[in-house]
């Protein structure tokens, strides 16, 4: 490293390259490091909990599935209430038309 130096370059020149390569090595070997302790930590957190967070999320899915249904009903049921009442106020002012046509 430090036996290499050129002549024609000033000295902060080459500190610096020297600084920037030792970075650069270091961020890489992090890197490479960093990677290597998640892949470590996913295979432990699958061997150690695949079965209860199987369970969690299958009754999870289930309660989500079961909230959504009921919401669903509750909404098709206000429709139809909402329909229902629409309709029949309708048909009572037909009615009532047509009872002033037939007075007439």
């Amino acid at each position: 490293m430090g036996d290499d130096m050129d002549d024609d370059k000033p000295i902060t020149e080459q500190a610096m390259e020297t600084i920037t390569t030792a970075v650069d090595a270091t961020k890489d070997a992090a890197v490479t490091a960093v990677k290597k302790v998640r892949k470590a930590a996913k295979k432990v957190a699958k061997k150690v909990a695949p079965k209860k967070a199987k369970k969690a999320s299958k009754k999870k899915a289930k309660k989500t599935s079961k909230k959504a249904a009921k919401k669903s009903s509750k909404k098709a049921a206000k429709k139809t209430a909402k329909k229902a009442v629409k309709k029949s106020a309708k048909k009572a002012a037909k009615k009532k038309k047509k009872a002033k046509k037939a007075k007439r």
